[in-house]
């Protein structure tokens, strides 16, 4: 699992990235060269290629909070079972209680598996999302993330029961679940981050004006994310 307090930023303009690494970067850990979607960042002797080509911008298949065309978009990679994408998930959602009111953010979540039960958790929020449009999607991945313990858990038999608290058709969403239908879904959203470089999750990529930023090791706190965010809005 990857920890807070670390990134990488890549295909972003000079004066933001210059900003934004000043303000994040430390312990050995820098962003060096500039591509359209590579970035390469250095720590502890090691260096790894992060490369964005495989992360689709927002499309009408995403589950979405605010406006799509905010100034921002993150899009969030997240593995239900991984207790830093919990603490994440608050983060989140104290920015879009910030910046999303203002029509300046977006979230978009996609799915990143790493522990066994993420993936029936993962196919839960889908189901809830078929019957209950992404209002629900946004509840039951809500609801998940504050009951479970993280790393597996969760008892999967409780998936039912948080689709009958935030008033989903239980026999329907049994049929979705059992149906397995969404399980593609879910392992193609990881093999797209996976092949784009990511090694952990959380992981997110922010998109604005036109460029790419990937966030590595992404379970940054609430200020850090803060200055990310007043920094692009700025530039």
């Amino acid at each position: 699992m990857n920890e807070p307090n670390q990134s990488s930023l890549q295909s972003i303009s000079i004066p933001v990235a210059i900003m934004v690494a000043g303000a994040l970067i430390a312990g050995g850990i820098y962003f060096s060269g500039r591509g359209n979607q590579a970035a390469v960042v250095n720590n502890a002797n090691t260096a790894t290629v992060f490369n964005a080509n495989n992360i689709k911008p927002i499309s009408t298949a995403d589950h979405v909070l605010g406006n799509p065309k905010a100034d921002i978009v993150i899009i969030e990679y997240s593995d239900i079972e991984c207790p830093f994408c919990k603490q994440f998930h608050a983060t989140l959602h104290q920015l879009m209680n910030e910046y999303g009111t203002q029509g300046k953010l977006a979230w978009v979540y996609r799915h990143f598996p790493v522990h066994t039960n993420s993936i029936k958790e993962g196919e839960a929020v889908e189901c809830a999302a078929e019957i209950g449009g992404n209002d629900a999607f946004w509840k039951y991945t809500d609801k998940i993330f504050e009951i479970t313990t993280s790393n597996n858990g969760l008892d999967l038999a409780e998936l039912p029961v948080i689709a009958e608290e935030i008033g989903l058709d239980v026999v329907r969403f049994n049929a979705c679940l059992s149906s397995e239908k969404y399980k593609s879904k879910i392992e193609k959203d990881r093999a797209d981050v996976t092949a784009a470089g990511a090694q952990g999750t959380p992981y997110s990529v922010i998109f604005t004006k036109g460029d790419r930023i990937p966030l590595n090791q992404g379970a940054l706190p609430y200020n850090d994310m803060k200055t990310i965010i007043d920094t692009i809005l700025k530039n």
